[in-house]
């Protein structure tokens, strides 16, 4: 099995910045991608970031230009900063990890951290 430790999130104004961290452990032998999605009350759980082994990245437009996805591969690590946030953006957001083995895949979720963004 893989652990997923979300941190980072908490309460800012409109406009602050917050980073979040998601560390993986466990049984990992060959990550894909690592990607941050949120959920906001009474809505679906949508992608907000994701990034490949090699770097290449992908935003939700909604985030572009205001997001940036990182991650530390000798970490098992991804990051997800977070700036000029709006109260829009506040949601629990989801670290997803995916690996592969042979054909198959693998999904990863962790616990989920809270994001409020006051106006």
């Amino acid at each position: 099995q893989v652990q997923l430790v979300e941190s980072g999130g908490g309460l800012v104004q409109a406009g602050g910045s917050l980073r979040l961290s998601c560390a993986a452990s466990g049984a990992i032998f060959r990550i894909n991608t690592m990607d941050w999605y949120r959920q906001a009350p009474g809505k679906q759980r949508e992608l907000v970031a994701a990034i490949t082994s090699v770097g290449t990245t992908n935003y939700a437009d909604s985030v572009k230009g205001r997001f940036t996805i990182s991650r530390d591969n000798a970490k098992n690590t991804v990051y997800l900063q977070m700036n000029s946030l709006r109260p829009e953006d506040t949601a629990v957001y989801y670290c997803n990890l995916n690996q592969k083995w042979f054909t198959s895949s693998y999904d990863y979720w962790g616990q989920g951290t809270q994001v409020t963004v006051s106006s």
